[in-house]
């Protein structure tokens, strides 16, 4: 039996549970960051929300932690690196406010389509305006899901029954899938462009940043209202308030915002914009599941017992020479996904060298935390080593993994192919520093960083001066190219880092480029 400090409050259902399977339940609430790493010292486990910060110097403070519990999603609060590599485990309780949230989107979307918060004030202001607040029925329109993840999916089920038809973006879910919920894939533009209410329900992540943003707005559907109770920033709010103010978007309602509180927003000036302090989360019922979630998790982390909803992997499961190749299998995942911009229809991963001799045939570890690449990117559902497996089956991810302790040209090679596409990469000098040394069976040699981008193009003088102007014309640095030509001859890919993301313009300008075949962004964070 162990030591749960709880700083923060939780449902008292989750601390009933925790006494009774025979835990001491420290409750320390408002604890400064000194105490925090006094009161730790002799836990177990510790239990926070979102004001709680578990950095690197409370981890090592707490010489007996076990596990981190989130009574939540989010886990900007925590230090996982520092506690994957103390062997702490991590966890928390992504589903206990999916259903709060479906519905409170539901609640915008009709509240914005009736006028309800608008009447409602001028009704008790002294005015009344039946003709003023004339709204639409939602009954025959056509919802746009951005995002058909286990909310996506709650909402897509409450508008069938409102007789709403269905169409979604989410290249991270099959066109069968789809199907078994009466949805019909379709790309983002062509969305925009049918639907008449539209509703947000991704992750906030590089790719996702900015992306309703002006250029998209315009190309929406004359009239088209827009629902946000996913992460403030997916959406351009100063496009969308010069979209709404013109007429263009018929309205919008939003829980969430790119800065919060939000009480200066342009957006609370329009009376078509309909929005709420972020409440998705904000019932009694989501609170408690989180609690109880949390508890539970706790409980069976103390145990030993496999973990639902752990997010790391205590460093202990690898052999010590395996270890760094975690993050690079992660890597090479989010590499390859961004290759397809989307999920591959099939995986295969192939150790070679001393790296498969070493873990012995056990390398689904490794394999793990290359799906968690491949999907950590796309899709708005909480992605752990836990959950991968199964996300691969509900999406339809074929994923082979086979090993061999041959390689020609390198120690240790791990190599990841799709039907499209393919990447490998390695750790190289004395400390063990990733490198990416194949993409689509081009030879290259870069290292790994936030910003790339993979370039393929005629092999003929000047393209590497016509690429170099492009970006530097854009004011984006580049730190390092590797270049490599194809076996067949004809063309040749580049494989740049950039100092920054380079913005949608620059992109189409290097694909409109006399002798660019294609051009492809690598985002290895957010």
């Amino acid at each position: 039996m162990g030591v749960v400090l709880v700083t923060e409050k939780i449902a008292e259902t989750g601390l009933q549970l925790l006494r009774d399977a025979g835990h001491e339940v420290d409750v320390r609430l408002g604890l400064s960051p000194g105490d925090l790493v006094d009161a730790v010292a002799g836990a177990d486990a510790i239990i926070i929300r979102s004001a709680t910060k578990v950095t690197g110097e409370v981890l090592d403070a707490g010489k007996n932690l076990a596990v981190v519990g989130r009574a939540g999603i989010g886990l900007d609060n925590v230090d996982v690196e520092h506690a994957t590599a103390r062997g702490v485990m991590v966890v928390n309780a992504p589903q206990s406010n999916i259903l709060s949230a479906a519905e409170h989107t539901i609640g915008l979307m009709i509240a914005q389509a009736r006028n309800i918060p608008q009447s409602h004030m001028a009704l008790v202001g002294g005015s009344w305006e039946r003709s003023k607040w004339e709204g639409v029925e939602l009954y025959g329109k056509t919802l746009g899901i951005i995002g058909l993840g286990h909310v996506g999916a709650l909402v897509a089920q409450r508008a069938l029954a409102l007789g709403m038809s269905l169409i979604a973006y989410d290249p991270y879910v099959t066109a069968e899938r789809a199907k078994r919920m009466s949805v019909q894939l379709t790309s983002l533009e062509d969305l925009m462009a049918q639907a008449d209410f539209v509703v947000i329900h991704l992750p906030k992540t590089k790719e996702t940043m900015g992306l309703v943003d002006a250029e998209l707005l315009a190309k929406a559907k004359p009239g088209i209202r827009i629902v946000n109770a996913a992460r403030g920033g997916i959406i351009d709010e100063d496009a969308l308030y010069e979209a709404i103010k013109s007429g263009h978007v018929g309205g919008a309602a939003l829980d969430v915002f790119a800065e919060e509180p939000a009480t200066s927003s342009p957006l609370l000036s329009l009376p078509n914009v309909v929005v709420t302090p972020h409440l998705g989360a904000s019932t009694v019922e989501a609170q408690d599941k989180a609690g109880v979630t949390i508890a539970e998790q706790v409980i069976l982390a103390l145990a030993g017992e496999l973990v639902p909803f752990a997010v790391n992997l205590a460093a202990g499961a690898l052999p010590e020479s395996a270890r760094p190749f975690l993050p690079l299998a992660v890597s090479l995942g989010r590499f390859l996904a961004c290759l397809h911009e989307g999920l591959p229809g099939s995986l295969e991963i192939e150790y070679q060298g001393t790296l498969a001799k070493e873990m012995g045939g056990g390398t689904s570890v490794l394999t793990l935390a290359a799906l968690k690449g491949v999907f950590a990117a796309g899709t708005e559902e909480p992605v752990s080593y836990v959950n991968v497996s199964q996300l691969a089956e509900d999406r339809g991810l074929e994923v082979r993994e086979t090993t061999t302790t041959a390689t020609r040209d390198f120690v240790s090679l791990i190599t990841l192919r799709s039907g499209e596409h393919s990447v490998a990469g390695t750790l190289s000098g004395p400390r063990t520093e990733p490198r990416i040394v194949m993409v689509d069976d081009h030879i290259v040699e870069v290292p790994p960083s936030p910003n790339m981008l993979v370039v393929r193009n005629d092999d003929r003088p000047g393209m590497i001066g016509i690429v170099g102007t492009i970006i530097g014309d854009a004011e984006v640095s580049i730190s390092s190219m590797a270049v490599g030509p194809s076996v067949k001859g004809g063309t040749a890919l580049m494989v740049l880092s950039t100092g920054a993301a380079v913005t949608p313009t620059t992109l189409a300008a290097l694909r409109a480029s006399s002798g660019i075949l294609d051009v492809h962004q690598i985002l290895l964070e957010g």
